[in-house]
């Protein structure tokens, strides 16, 4: 083979390999003008770095594929039914996270949902399997039935629903300790949140099983005891009605709640996180999600120490705060609820 063309050959291969593609077209244009410039007698031909073929952009052979992360491995989303000595029997879903193959106790969330959802539209709203898989915890979703309420909400208005040892609080509690016994699961790091009626019934949980969930997330819901029957509640849901509690519970509770919520009155936040910490003063800051709504968070400090947080998302309705559309009743423009109230369950189990 001809010595130039090997140089030329090369040059054009190092180039390519390089990436420098505009610099080989370049080189390849001015060594065409040369080649057509006729050649003078006697003159030795001017050696030149190019070839006369086209630059194509393509991965070099010699180098390696660029390494992609492995995806993470999932959990599985299991059913099941747990049957209380009081309160009947109802069923679940049930959320094992990947990590759970190490044998180490791991957090556990419990999630209520609103009227006319169930567990799997409530996770893939709220996408706290999601969060789950990411960070291991547990998830557990409780499932009301329609013979319990037509409309599938957890029947928080009813005073035979509000107490320890009674009704729907004692089949819920009932269901969390079954779960806790079968799975590797940390009793220290147990924590309960809801909406809209699951977010009343989450309170309600909070304050009759304190021994149990170490911390509460409401979102669009009541405080413990705002109603006490159809009636109250429903008056409840329209102006707000503060708990009926001379003292602040001191549980660890975190409070999420649009301000033109039209179903459950914003008022109904305030009074969630009075009965929680008190009426004592908040240290507020105000943000903006990227494109999204404004907030307003205001931190408190119950008397135990224990940590209060209200989270008020402007022009929100009756919708979980960053959920998926996947799933009712969720609000894509907001903070994003879920990864707020995973963050404050860990910070408040660790300050215990």
């Amino acid at each position: 083979m001809n010595p130039l063309f090997q140089r030329l050959m090369k040059s054009a291969s190092d180039l390519t390999r390089q990436g420098d593609l505009r610099g080989a077209t370049a080189a390849i244009q001015a060594a065409l003008a040369k080649l057509q410039q006729p050649e003078r007698a006697g003159a030795p031909r001017e050696a030149v770095d190019v070839i006369d073929v086209e630059a194509r952009e393509r991965p070099a052979r010699d180098a390696p594929p660029e390494a992609q992360p492995d995806a993470p491995p999932e959990g599985r989303f299991i059913a099941g039914r747990f049957a209380g000595k009081v309160g009947g029997a109802r069923a679940y879903k049930l959320y094992i996270p990947p990590q759970a193959a190490q044998q180490q106790p791991l957090p556990l969330v419990v999630m209520l949902h609103g009227c006319t959802q169930d567990p799997d539209d409530f996770a893939a709203g709220t996408r706290m399997n999601e969060a789950a898989q990411a960070r291991g915890f547990y998830v557990l979703y409780p499932a009301q039935s329609t013979h319990a309420n037509p409309q599938r909400c957890w029947n928080w208005f009813k005073h035979s629903n509000q107490q320890r040892g009674r009704g729907e609080p004692a089949l819920l509690a009932g269901m969390t300790q079954a779960v806790i016994e079968q799975y590797a699961i940390d009793p220290e790091r147990v924590f309960v949140a809801g909406l809209s009626a699951g977010g009343a019934m989450a309170a309600i949980m909070g304050e009759t099983y304190p021994d149990i969930y170490a911390a509460v997330g409401v979102h669009s819901g009541l405080a413990a005891g705002a109603g006490t029957d159809l009636t109250s509640a429903l008056a409840a849901m329209k102006a707000g009605a503060p708990a009926p509690r001379a003292e602040p519970s001191g549980v660890p509770t975190i409070v999420f709640h649009g301000d033109a919520d039209a179903t459950v009155h914003p008022g109904n936040g305030g009074h969630v996180v009075v009965a929680a910490a008190g009426a004592g003063a908040a240290q507020s800051n105000e943000a903006c999600v990227p494109g999204g709504r404004r907030y307003t968070r205001h931190v408190y400090r119950a008397a135990n120490g224990a940590p209060v947080e209200h989270w008020v998302v402007h022009g929100s309705a009756h919708a979980w705060s960053g959920g998926s559309a996947k799933g009712s009743h969720t609000d894509g423009q907001g903070p994003d609820a879920t990864q707020q109230m995973v963050r404050f369950f860990w910070e408040a189990a660790a300050s215990r």
